[in-house]
């Protein structure tokens, strides 16, 4: 007996694919008759109609359809046999106020983007379109804006599915524990920032003495960046790298590799390279604001810095 692929079925399928996705595949592609399908799955026949009926209806959305006509290759281009980790790094961009993802027909990539309160548009994340056409199968977004580029924004079951992925992780969010790092003799909380704000996010509301935002959108930007970063690192080979040594404590960690041109490494490499550029406290806060999710009376604390100060550190690293 052949070993299958980790987190692809029996048959070649994703495990994370719904039940009628697959029920719908197995009628149209291999052939199998609604009453076998039932029987497989121990329900009245006209459960799967349903299903299949309801299927077919959804191919009228542009990432369903090439998401099945994908399913259907079997040699390239398959749909991703695991998409937790990579899904809940997009649904989190999605849960954010005005943003859609935006994807063209035909390309491979597509691309999450915010409107900001000045009006312009701001990219937060790029993904496969295999991956796209994977969240739309699950129904944790949907077409909003149809044509040639297409929009979608995130549903509420994606919004549920993103909250049960937090809780999986609490404390410092599921990031920071895939990195191993977690608070010293402390026990786990839940997190003070829910999925659809970040601290900076909460920064940026406060105004200063001239009325002005204290973060602007720029900084705002820059800070995302390096959390986006962050995740994207979590994809590649060292995942359980240890970010904390560009912390004050130990601030002498190695370069990034000098062969990381792409995907997880170049985003491993890009933030190595701005925490070494930041240096002890600059770095520290930016680590913990931006990427560990901590606020900032939080990060005060256990850095040793007086009340409010945390801010403006973090606005000169920015």
């Amino acid at each position: 007996m052949g070993k299958r692929e980790p987190g692809a079925t029996a048959a070649g399928m994703p495990d994370w694919l719904p039940v009628a996705v697959r029920h719908y595949h197995q009628h149209t592609e291999a052939g199998l008759t609604i009453r076998q399908l039932a029987r497989g799955a121990g329900c009245h026949a006209s459960t799967v109609m349903r299903q299949i009926r309801r299927m077919e209806a959804r191919r009228d959305d542009p990432l369903v359809d090439a998401g099945l006509r994908r399913l259907g290759q079997r040699d390239a281009g398959r749909l991703p046999p695991c998409i937790d980790r990579e899904a809940a790094r997009i649904l989190r961009r999605l849960a954010e106020p005005g943003a859609v993802l935006a994807v063209a027909e035909g390309m491979e990539k597509a691309v999450v983007v915010r409107e900001t309160p000045e009006g312009t548009s701001l990219r937060t994340a790029v993904l496969d379109a295999a991956l796209a056409q994977a969240l739309a199968l699950k129904e944790w977004i949907a077409c909003r804006k149809s044509g040639r580029v297409a929009q979608y924004s995130i549903t509420g079951a994606g919004r549920t599915a993103l909250a049960r992925r937090a809780e999986v992780a609490p404390g410092l969010g599921e990031a920071a524990a895939a990195f191993g790092h977690a608070p010293a003799r402390e026990a786990p909380r839940a997190p003070r920032y829910g999925p659809v704000e970040s601290p900076l996010r909460a920064l940026a509301r406060r105004r200063d003495a001239q009325g002005r935002p204290f973060l602007s959108e720029a900084l705002v930007a820059a800070g995302e960046r390096l959390r986006e970063d962050f995740e994207l690192a979590q994809l590649c080979e060292a995942a359980t790298q240890d970010w904390d040594r560009f912390l004050t404590a130990g601030t002498t960690g190695g370069a990034p590799r000098a062969d990381a041109v792409s995907g997880p490494a170049a985003a491993r490499a890009r933030l190595a390279t701005a925490l070494g550029e930041l240096g002890p406290g600059l770095g520290d806060v930016a680590l913990r604001c931006c990427c560990y999710l901590e606020g900032l009376e939080t990060a005060e604390k256990r850095m040793g810095w007086s009340a409010r100060s945390g801010k403006i550190v973090l606005r000169i690293a920015l």
